[in-house]
This record gives C-alpha cells, sequence and structure tokens, in this order.
C-alpha cells in the first residue's frame, strides 16, 4: 500500500461521525449502567484508540512531522498498546512533551483512558489529518 497523503473529506466525516456514535453508546450504557462501564472503559478506549489509528493507518508519515502532535500521540499510544504490554515508550523520532499532549500521559504510564481523554485525543487527531492530509 502506498502512502496516503490525502483523505477526501467525506471520509474523514464518516470516520468521525462512527467515533462520536461510538462515544455516545458508551456514554448511553454509563448512564444506564454506571459500574458495568466503569470496569468495561478502560478496554474499551484503548481498542477505540488502536480503530481511530486504523482509520489512518498508511498516511504519510512525513506529513505527521515530529513535534509531538496528535498524530504523533496517537502513534505512540498504539505502539505502547501492541508492542509495550499497555505503557506508553519513548520514542526517538517523536518530541513528546506529557505536559502539552492530550492525554497527559507521561512515558512509562499504563495507557488508561476515559472517555473525556479519548474524546480530546479523538477529536485532535481529526482536526490535525483535515489540517495536513488535504
Amino acid at each position: 500500500m502506498l502512502a496516503v497523503t490525502v483523505y477526501r473529506q467525506d471520509y474523514v466525516d464518516a470516520c468521525r461521525a462512527g467515533a462520536k456514535a461510538q462515544l455516545a453508546a458508551f456514554r448511553k450504557l454509563m448512564a444506564a449502567a454506571p459500574a458495568a462501564a466503569a470496569s468495561f472503559a478502560p478496554g474499551y478506549f484503548v481498542t477505540q484508540v488502536l480503530a481511530l489509528d486504523h482509520f489512518f493507518l498508511h498516511r504519510q508519515r512525513s506529513f505527521e512531522g515530529k513535534a509531538g502532535g496528535p498524530l504523533n500521540e496517537l502513534r505512540m499510544l498504539c505502539d505502547g498498546i501492541k508492542e509495550n504490554g499497555g505503557v506508553l515508550a519513548a520514542n526517538s523520532t517523536i518530541k513528546y512533551d506529557a505536559a502539552k499532549s492530550v492525554t497527559g500521559l507521561a512515558v512509562g504510564a499504563k495507557i488508561v483512558l476515559d472517555d473525556k481523554t479519548y474524546e480530546r485525543l479523538s477529536n485532535a487527531v481529526f482536526d490535525e489529518i483535515e489540517a495536513k492530509y488535504r
């Protein structure tokens, strides 16, 4: 697969709508069964992070940059989930700063997100895709 340099707006809109629908479904569960939702959330949002990345899996990496933005953070989260036992690991090619990140996770932290953090991350990722891949 060649690297993708442009995403059509209708594709980005559909992906964003899908992510919002999943978040709304989780929040409906949370309202109906808070205890069940709380125990379900950690695994659910890890899976949602992987799905978010998969929407843009073949993105041209040079467009993403190395400054530690939302797409870099998403890449690091996915690497931590898939390759580091669910722990955020440093990436020598990315200038990651937890204080400036969307999630606020420090390198070495267990990757656990709640609905609000995932919502901030997904919105930031979609916004950056729209800014850099049009």
